[in-house]
């Protein structure tokens, strides 16, 4: 956000691209990871690593004051450490710029870290909120950072009114922590805003921060205690699977999602339609298609020819000595017309009809035994 600083501690924005479903924004590589995979590892900041921490946020919230910005976001996931341990800020996905004198309304923000005048005002029991909210949840994390606890036990579902008792009882501080310490958590979490830090010039003014040089924070020439380590990645490759399992528009299934989309909408085109219902005519193609429905006939023909052929062959054996049997006039005939009629229903038949040779040896035969009968 904003324009490309080394002297800022605010990610900066390199690049945006966007697409049918999402924004793309290239911001600052910090190999450090977020204060909160920090925080999960029990990592023990000291005083002075909070109170630098405290100082470069501070002057990412004036920074972001001076353009009328309150993120409403501050927490340790949206706090990036770079390779030397400086804190950057990043997610402005909620944050919104005021008008002059304008306050915000609106119940945005993560509840752990959310000030006690957003829950007012969704209770409808003040106007509004302003800048110093953002410094609240400064104080939320400078606190969980030097205990690993917060200081109000506030979860996401916990009920409104329950959580205006909760933010009004008073915090504990451990004994071991200093009173300087203390004091500048005590003077950001203080439930009224107008009495509550919230300019980079106040924080300098509290007894921890006095002998700070805020122009060598800004620069970068104040040396962090804590340094991220190096020899392995600073974060849980198990919460980066999450977008792949979980998400219901996943990145990686982008391609192919936008491809569908794309081609769905072209079918819609009307123009895309018409072009559909017009036919192109390729001659290659309708050769190929004609010689392909002349090979189906073929084999169509091939089949019928050969389903012929075997009810033909199911047939009675035709005797192949006709001396050896007697046949009469009225079978000849029956044969004859049976053989006239496999001949107009098939291509290939048999021809039973008796040769010449054989009707005149029968017919003879046939005179001979009509004589003795006669006799």
């Amino acid at each position: 956000m904003g324009a490309n600083t080394s002297s800022r501690s605010d990610a900066s924005l390199l690049a945006d691209d966007d697409d049918e479903e999402d924004l793309f924004m290239v911001c600052d590589l910090l190999t450090g990871g977020d204060l909160r995979y920090h925080l999960q590892n029990r990592v023990e900041f000291s005083e002075q690593s909070v109170a630098l921490l405290v100082c470069e946020l501070g002057s990412a919230l004036e920074y972001l004051q001076t353009h009328r910005v309150v993120h409403r976001d501050i927490k340790p996931d949206n706090i990036l450490l770079d390779d030397a341990g400086h804190a950057h800020l990043t997610d402005f996905n909620i944050a919104t710029r005021l008008q002059k004198d304008a306050l915000a309304c609106s119940m945005s923000g993560t509840k752990p870290y959310m000030a006690p005048e957003v829950f007012l005002c969704a209770l409808d029991e003040v106007a509004g909120y302003s800048y110093p909210v953002d410094w609240w949840s400064l104080g939320v994390v400078a606190y969980e950072m030097r205990g690993n606890i917060r200081p109000f036990v506030v979860h996401s579902n916990t009920p409104l009114a329950e959580i205006k008792n909760i933010l009004n009882t008073p915090v504990h501080y451990p004994r071991y922590w200093s009173s300087n310490f203390v004091d500048l958590l005590q003077k950001l979490l203080s439930t009224y805003p107008g009495a509550r830090i919230s300019t980079k010039q106040e924080l300098h003014q509290t007894p921890l921060l006095r002998n700070i040089d805020f122009q060598k924070v800004l620069e970068k020439k104040i040396k962090p205690i804590y340094k991220p380590p190096e020899d392995h990645l600073n974060c849980d490759p198990c919460l980066e699977l999450e977008e792949m399992i979980v998400e219901t528009r996943p990145l990686h299934k982008k391609k192919k999602r936008l491809a569908k989309q794309r081609s769905a909408q072209r079918d819609s085109d009307p123009e895309t339609t018409l072009v559909k219902e017009f036919i192109v005519y390729n001659r290659y193609k309708e050769l190929k298609r004609k010689a392909m429905e002349q090979k189906e006939n073929d084999w169509q023909r091939e089949l019928e020819l050969a389903m012929a052929n075997s009810i033909v062959n199911s047939l009675a054996p035709i005797q192949e000595k006709a001396a050896a049997s007697i046949v009469h006039v009225a079978d000849c005939t029956t044969a004859s017309a049976a053989a006239a009629q496999s001949k107009s229903d098939s291509i290939e038949f048999i021809d039973r009809t008796p040769s010449p040779q054989f009707k005149q040896s029968a017919g003879s035969k046939f005179d001979l035994e009509k004589n003795s009968i006669q006799n």
